[in-house]
């Protein structure tokens, strides 16, 4: 298979921005100057350690440890060949690859080609709306308030009532029937594959950057006896546990304003992007779940200092109490603030808008409610409060929800409303509330002090061996508080990060000057081996090549935050830096020198060499100085 040529990887990633990249998938904030940050996509945690510096064209999780490159990144997040992440990011920005040998493009594999027949089966979808078959589904729109530019702005289509619409018109494009048995397009019969949606109005769902990777599809005629949705089977590139339908579409206002609001269905999406509620997404043929959220986190920047706001929509009937339930069982998954929004005739956001205009969908999602409050109401929905018994049981199904209230500040306040919900005395409830919190404590403090499967208790810190250094992740955090490693350190930060803004003759002479610290000597090797330290990706490929167990520190080096207001001020720092190494240099060895002269004879040769050496330091020191 031909090659694309080196030197085309090397352009399309030049001219590619990984913030941008990242950016769809990760709200990105600064985090000082030429870097951001965001909630790592690698692993779920609390608070932002993901870094990402555009000007190196590199990624790097203070957590976990994940780090690399555009390439890496999208290979890592979409499950790409190297290749097919070259050639995406080729097609983003209009490059033209080169394949070596003269050869040909590469056949496109598997994932691509899923991509690809989703984006054409969601073209071919949209062109039948217009059809006359098409009427009925025109109509359904048009009664739920939806117009032709509606439709077109999310994509919406029509599926026809015959079998093999779709199958011949994205096998006249190329696609086989394996591709698009594959790609969820086709079903499998006795007599053969068929269309799988079939007399539908039929919805696009995308990724977060907007690539088609599925499709909903609502019945139509009575005639029709499959399911009233139907929705694209699990594939390799729809995962319905991890898909959001409206994401692409609401991901920059989610992201601006640290809200999400979750509705139920697709028509309930369109109706609250069309009367302003921007941020509205829906789950896609499953329950709204924990890969649901780390997703959303990511995307709204979710932590503690964001002060986001999510907001759920349910219907009132026991469907949609189930579903508060569900969603209260996870909430703490949030760092945001957790709201419930129900209409109080019962109305979905789509009937909402229908009968009463889009500012009643607005004001539905601004008379939220918290949402420990709607499941508190719910549970206490299912007593007698009028009898002893009931009350006693409402206190007991309802205790735990105070108990689980996040804010601590809060629990006091609403310990008290739960008393006064139940006719109760604050004395009754509380110990209550305190029970309960206590039980819910107990089963995860218990999983912290257990001793590990097959082992003892943990040994106490000076009974544990050291690891062996090879086996040591060395990073900025394991680095000794010394002023030596602190100017070290950062000397190699501002080189790895604007080193090819700096003087090389400087940046050379700091570079041939050992480093006290074993690790950061060898990113000071890797580094002085680079042979063009001006151009594009040196200092990538330096901190890639750095030898292990000292590669976490070299990109952490890379990727950290230096200690400046201003690109202009951490230029001007780093050449300060290096400068500082060659005069530590020289007075280390003018210290030699003044020692040497004390053993030696003063009209000695030894001794006459000696002053003349120490003249010719101070000469150089002089000369340093000045150009800091």
């Amino acid at each position: 298979m031909a090659r694309i040529r080196q030197a085309d990887v090397e352009e399309v990633k030049a001219r590619t921005n990984i913030a941008d990249i990242v950016g769809e998938r990760v709200a990105l904030k600064s985090a000082g100057v030429g870097s951001l940050k965001g909630l790592c996509p690698f692993h779920d945690e609390r608070s932002p350690s993901f870094h990402v510096r555009p000007q190196v064209g590199y990624y790097h999780c203070f957590g976990c440890g994940e780090s690399g490159d555009v390439y890496s990144f999208l290979r890592a997040m979409d499950h790409l060949s190297f290749t097919e992440a070259v050639e995406r990011l080729a097609g983003r920005i209009g490059f033209a690859l080169h394949y070596e040998d003269g050869g040909p493009a590469p056949e496109t594999s598997g994932r691509t080609r899923l991509y690809a027949a989703n984006t054409a089966a969601a073209e071919w979808f949209r062109a039948q709306l217009s059809s006359a078959e098409a009427d009925a589904g025109r109509r359904f729109l048009g009664e739920r308030g939806f117009d032709a530019g509606a439709a077109a702005h999310f994509g919406v289509g029509y599926a026809p009532k015959g079998w093999n619409g779709l199958r011949d018109a994205l096998r006249a494009q190329g696609f086989s029937d394996e591709e698009l048995t594959t790609a969820g397009l086709l079903s499998q019969g006795q007599r053969g594959v068929y269309d799988r949606f079939r007399g539908r109005v039929v919805w696009p769902i995308r990724d977060v950057t907007g690539q088609t990777i599925g499709f909903g599809a609502r019945r139509l005629f009575d005639d029709d006896k499959g399911p009233k949705y139907l929705n694209t089977p699990e594939t390799p590139i729809y995962k319905k546990a991890q898909v959001l339908y409206g994401l692409d579409l609401a991901k920059k206002s989610i992201s601006r304003d640290h809200r999400v609001v979750v509705v139920e269905g697709y028509t309930d999406v369109m109706a609250c992007h069309l009367a302003g509620v921007t941020s509205a997404i829906a789950s896609c043929g499953t329950a709204f779940g924990t890969d649901h959220i780390t997703v959303l986190r990511r995307v709204m920047g979710d932590d503690a200092s964001a002060a986001g706001e999510v907001v759920f929509t349910f219907d009132p009937d026991a469907a949609g109490q189930k579903a508060a339930l569900r969603a209260f069982g996870e909430e703490k998954r949030f760092a945001a603030q957790t709201y419930v929004a129900v209409a109080p005739d019962g109305l979905d956001p789509c009937d909402l808008r229908l009968m009463r205009g889009d500012q009643a969908v607005r004001s539905l999602v601004e008379t939220k409610a918290p949402m420990f409050e709607f499941v508190m109401d719910q549970r206490l929905a299912g007593f007698d409060l009028g009898t002893v018994e009931g009350r006693v049981g409402a206190l007991r199904a309802a205790a735990p929800i105070v108990a689980d209230i996040r804010d601590s500040a809060l629990r006091p306040g609403y310990t008290r409303v739960l008393a006064r919900k139940l006719g109760l005395d604050l004395a009754e409830v509380t110990p209550a509330v305190e029970r309960a919190a206590r039980a819910s404590r107990a089963p995860q403090d218990a999983r912290t002090n257990a001793p590990r499967a097959g082992g003892s208790a943990p040994a106490a810190a000076a009974d544990v061996e050291a690891p062996a250094e090879a086996n040591v992740r060395v990073t900025l955090a394991t680095l000794p508080r010394t002023a030596d490693a602190a100017t070290e350190r950062d000397a190699l930060m501002g080189i790895l990060q604007y080193g090819h803004q700096l003087e090389q003759d400087a940046v050379a002479a700091a570079l041939a000057l050992p480093m006290t610290h074993p690790g950061l000597d060898a990113v000071r090797q890797a580094v002085l081996a680079q042979p063009d330290r001006t151009r594009i990706g040196w200092a990538s490929q330096a901190a890639e090549s750095t030898r292990e167990p000292y590669r976490s520190l070299a990109v952490e080096l890379l990727t950290g935050s230096f200690p400046a207001l201003t690109e202009a001020e951490a230029i001007a720092s780093t050449r300060a830096l290096c400068v500082h190494l060659q005069v530590r240099a020289l007075d280390r060895r003018k210290h030699e020198l003044l020692g040497a002269i004390q053993r030696v004879p003063a009209d000695s040769t030894e001794g006459r060499e000696v002053r003349v050496a120490l003249r010719d330091l101070d000469r150089q020191r002089a000369a340093l100085v000045e150009t800091r």
